[in-house]
Parts: C-alpha cells; structure tokens; sequence
C-alpha cells in the first residue's frame, strides 16, 4: 500500500515495529500528526476471545473523562412525561412512532447515539436493520436503553463511548483529539482500557490483550505493549 509523504516522514519518527508503553506511544501520536484539521486518536485493540462464541463477547459502555472531542447529537424514543424529561436534558431529536417511520421512510440519520425506554423498544425493534449495521441500536449493556434518560442523554453529550468486539475479535474506539494532548488521552485511555480489562469473559483462555495500537486519523500505527494489561 502506498503512503503520501507525510505519512511517511511520520513513519520515521519511530521504530514501527518497537512496543512502547502507552504514555510513550500516545506522546507519539501527538507528534506524527500531519493533517490541518484536529484529527481524532484511535486505539485499536485485538483480543484473545472469540467472538463467534455468545460466552466470550466484550461489549460495553464508558464515559471518558475528557470526552471525544465531538459534538455528539442525541436522538431519544420515548414518550409521557419522558419526553419532557429528554428535551430539558439536551436531547437533538425526540419521537415515538413518528421518528421511527422518519428513519425507516426517509433515511433520516442526522443523529450519532440513540437512546430509549424500555417501553419503546417495541417500535424501535423494528429499525434493527437500518441501526444495527451502524452500531446504533439502542441497548441495555451500552445503557442506551434506561428509564432514565436525562441520565443517558448527560453521558452520551459528555464523551460516553461504546466498545465491542467486531467479526476479527478486534476492539475499534476513539479517544479523543490530537489537541488534547498527551497527558488529557493518556487518561481518556486508561478509562477505556480499564473497561475493557474488567470486561474479560469468564470462558476467555490465555493471554487476553493480545495487541494494542495507536493512531491518528492520518497517522501511522504505533504498537503498545500489552503485557501491562494481563
């Protein structure tokens, strides 16, 4: 695969192929930034399991404390007294049924999280097939769908992040932008990493991290050692 130059002058910042401690690697990743606009950091991380296997799926939520860096736009099913409740919270889009037959007619999207009530997920079940793709179904484990949705709302709008495994058993997640700085991702990353540390399944055998990168949206990817987290 070709790479422009700025890619590549990057790429000789450092040893590709060397592991480095996460502080380190994060410091890097500050520095090979190439791009005019503040590109987003990434860590990419493999695990030991199988995600083929119902008792071995690491999926779950987390609020970072220094948030993404985006704006996040809420879009929230629910209805009574809770629609009340969302809209004060901040949410951008409110509805029931309405809202679902907008994103199924229409192609309506101009969201990134979805949240519901449990009494709504008998409409919005019907939209697995247009959010699902886009990891955007509401769902329990990511507590996306709560009763409490000024809670919900709150978190998603302050940098809350969904992990899970995709088909290469491999984790994909923000953690913020380059203009945080070193010291601001370092703590985005230790909150993620410890998430998904936590979340190891019970049937998972062997070494659990099996290997950790980080990048910037234009960057190249710099490995961290995983032996830290084991």
């Amino acid at each position: 695969m070709k790479h422009g130059k700025k890619y590549n002058d990057s790429c000789k910042l450092f040893d590709r192929a060397q592991l480095f401690d996460a502080p380190e690697a994060l410091e890097l990743a500050v520095k090979t930034k190439t791009a005019k606009f503040d590109e987003t950091v990434e860590i990419h991380v493999r695990l030991g399991v199988d995600s083929r296997h119902a008792d071995q799926q690491v999926r779950g939520a987390v609020v970072l404390p220094n948030g993404t860096g985006k704006k996040v736009r809420v879009a929230v099913f629910a209805k009574g007294d809770n629609v009340k409740a969302a809209e004060e919270a901040g949410a951008d889009i409110v509805g029931a049924e309405e809202l679902a037959a907008k994103i199924q007619n229409e192609g309506f999207m101009d969201f990134d999280v979805v949240i519901a009530t449990p009494d709504m997920m008998g409409v919005v079940g019907r939209l697995g097939k247009v959010l699902g793709p886009r990891g955007l179904m509401p769902n329990p484990k990511a507590g996306t769908v709560t009763p409490d949705v000024a809670r919900a709302i709150t978190e998603a709008k302050a940098g809350k992040i969904e992990y899970r495994l995709d088909k290469t058993n491999i984790i994909h997640c923000p953690i913020g932008k380059v203009s945080f700085g070193a010291e601001k991702l370092q703590e985005n990353f230790d909150t993620l990493m410890g998430a998904i540390v936590k979340a190891r399944p019970a049937a998972a055998k062997g070494q659990y991290v099996k290997s950790c990168v980080i990048a910037t949206t234009m960057g190249p990817g710099i490995r961290v050692n995983p032996a830290k987290f084991q």
